[in-house]
């Protein structure tokens, strides 16, 4: 006894030869000339024999699979079981090539399964020939498919009435539920299904605790099986006597709802799970035609693109939240009686999925992470650059390969940073330019322009902070001032500047050192926050003018740093800070990944309790208001620094709320 498989070496049919090599005889594969490498490959990863493996050179496009006259005498009689497999298992491929593979491919190999008068046809087809069918689709049911629109339902439907309708030889059909990975293993080949969903389930563990609570979607019932499970289903279906004919669901009897699935990836990957559910169906009740006008309108369709692309998730998914079809099985479970193959319960070996997708599937690992990737070659601007973070920062992008412009005010420290950077081997430029009058910011974009032709990333870090309390700040109005001075126009100032040549490029990088505080709302820092919340507003509007010309913008709501803007504060010695280095990886990661806030969780999670509870929120802010005093040069006391040492209250309540300014 022999066997013929196509789509050996694709996800399920790996797993299906490795069974059938269990057994007796010689297993012949399809595959094309050029992707002979990659069985080879295949064999020794699985550690296959090699001696029953036999390649059959050929094409799915072709008639009789492209074999030749010599190769189908050789196979003819010998072939117990033919396997197919091949097609087209991605519901975001295009028409023309799921219908060449799916429906054509399919009748090529019924054409060479009888050729070489194979014993049985085993079609691996799947639970898209139900279309969107609404309610349970048992397995003798094939024509009472519905909206089968979509390329992939269509084809798969098509592709299995090629053998019920031409088949003239026995044949068995099975409908795999979506595939996922091993249960045994984790190991998958692709993101699909639930797998699309992970980089969601990532950005909100990186964004929020835990522990915290959030609202999901309910959505309809998935129906998954592993990869194990099918070919083992499979293998022991097509060696059972009395089926031929049949049709057999492997599926899950038993399938969770979407928001369930992806609860239970949630805790696997240390995410918050979706404590609130909204069942999708309840928008049922607006009609139709007036969903589908609402969806096309350039704004909604505009923003469900970009929301789909950022998280990775095809849009041809998203009609499976609502998905109605269930699936009838007891034909299978039948068959399957007494061998023992059962489908795993999802709970007990999600973690092992997730924890493949993360070593091996996430998008993240594909995409240079590295700075110098980021930056190699190009003009990076950092404002503050001769000490603390943007000196810091600075470095970095040196040895990075960017040509770096530090700017500051001072020109004794900023010079000695910029001759640090050369003699380690950088490319640094430095401008003095006091950022708090405007003439001398144009100035300076003006000389940058000239000298190096417009910036690539503008990092506005140099910064003014003020700690001092409303009531001490009576008659000092121009400390809003000179806040708002430095920390908004002169940022700003540089940005309307450069905008112009970046926007002519189409590409462009404007990171904004912003503060915790804005998020937290800091008590004695009103006039220092204010000035941060300005230039965070201004941001997100440009952000919505300019991301289609090719320009980001990163708001880093940065935690307390040790630098000398805090060092007239003596508390802060015994408060968790990060060191300036620390702050520097932070715009690290803004150029590098250019996403639109970096905060940290606390900060996040300060500025949502806020919006949910803001009466409980006042009492946590007054309640520290009350616990951290000015310090002596808020009040006006030369020559001392910063009052008496922290109590142990505060260092306490500090490291509750690590990283906010008091």
């Amino acid at each position: 006894m022999s066997y013929f498989v196509t789509g050996a070496t694709g996800f399920i049919g790996r797993h299906l030869v490795a069974n059938l090599l269990k057994r007796k005889g010689d297993i012949h594969v399809l595959v094309r000339r050029e992707s002979k490498q990659k069985l080879d490959d295949l064999i020794e990863r699985m550690d296959w024999d090699a001696a029953r493996i036999k390649p059959v050179f050929g094409d799915l496009e072709k008639p009789k699979l492209g074999l030749t006259a010599a190769q189908i005498k050789a196979l003819a009689g010998k072939v117990k079981h033919f396997f197919h497999l091949a097609a087209v298992y991605d519901m975001a491929a295009d028409a023309q090539s799921q219908q060449i593979a799916n429906i054509e491919g399919t009748r090529h190999a019924v054409q060479l399964a009888e050729a070489i008068k194979a014993g049985c046809f085993h079609h691996t087809s799947s639970i898209a020939v139900a279309g969107l069918y609404p309610g349970v689709f048992r397995e003798d049911m094939f024509d009472e498919a519905e909206d089968l629109d979509h390329p992939y339902f269509r084809t798969k439907h098509d592709s299995e009435k090629v053998v019920r309708v031409e088949c003239a030889i026995p044949y068995r059909i099975y409908r795999p539920g979506v595939v996922i990975g091993h249960s045994k293993t984790g190991e998958i080949d692709k993101i699909d299904g639930p797998y699309y969903f992970f980089g969601l389930i990532k950005k909100l563990r990186q964004t929020l605790p835990p522990w915290m609570p959030t609202i999901g979607i309910e959505g309809g019932r998935i129906n998954m099986v592993p990869v194990d499970y099918v070919a083992d289903a499979m293998d022991h279906i097509a060696h059972k006597a009395g089926l031929d004919g049949g049709v057999f669901h492997l599926t899950d009897p038993a399938p969770r709802r979407i928001g369930e699935v992806l609860n239970l990836f949630a805790r696997a990957g240390h995410a918050p799970q979706m404590t609130m559910r909204l069942d999708a169906r309840m928008f049922a009740f607006i009609p139709a035609p007036v969903r589908m006008a609402l969806g096309n309108l350039p704004p909604v369709k505009r923003f469900i693109g970009m929301l789909l692309r950022d998280l990775g998730i095809p849009r041809e998914v998203v009609k499976f939240v609502t998905y109605p079809t269930r699936f009838d099985s007891r034909e299978t479970e039948r068959a399957l009686k007494g061998s023992r193959i059962r489908i795993p319960d999802l709970e007990e070996y999600a973690w092992r999925l997730w924890d493949y997708w993360e070593r091996h599937l996430d998008p993240a690992l594909f995409v240079d992470h590295t700075l110098r990737g980021r930056v190699g070659g190009k003009v990076v601007l950092i404002t503050g650059g001769s000490a603390g973070i943007g000196k810091a920062a600075a470095l970095k992008a040196a040895a990075a390969g960017a040509k770096t412009i530090i700017v500051a005010r001072g020109e004794e420290e900023l010079f000695a940073t910029r001759d640090e950077i050369v003699a380690a081997g950088g490319e640094c430029f430095a401008y003095t330019c006091d950022l708090a009058d405007m003439a001398s910011c144009d100035a300076l974009v003006a000389k940058v322009m000239e000298d190096h032709g417009g910036v690539d990333v503008l990092v506005n870090n140099a910064g003014r902070s003020i700690r001092r309390s409303i009531e001490l700040s009576y008659d000092r109005f121009h400390d809003f001032e000179r806040t708002m001075q430095l920390n908004y126009f002169g940022s700003l100032r540089l940005i309307m500047g450069f905008l112009p040549g970046m926007t002519e490029k189409r590409r462009g990088h404007i990171i904004n050192i912003s503060s915790i505080g804005v998020l937290a709302n800091s008590p004695r820092f009103s006039a220092y926050v204010a000035s941060k919340a300005a230039l965070d507003a201004f941001s997100r509007c440009a952000q919505g003018e300019l991301s289609g010309k090719g320009i980001a913008f990163t708001t880093i709501n940065m935690p307390l740093v040790k630098t000398a803007m805090i060092a007239p504060t003596k508390m802060y010695d015994s408060v968790p800070t990060l060191s300036p280095d620390e702050a520097g990886d932070l715009i690290v990661q803004a150029m590098i990944e250019r996403p639109s806030r970096i905060a940290t969780r606390l900060g996040i999670f300060s500025s949502v309790l806020n919006a949910v509870a803001p009466k409980a929120y006042e009492i946590v802010m007054n309640t520290a208001f009350e616990l951290f005093p000015d310090s002596a040069a808020a009040k006006g006391i030369k020559g001392v620094r910063g009052g008496e040492q922290a109590t142990s209250e505060q260092i306490a309540f500090a490291a509750l709320m690590r990283g906010v300014h008091w």
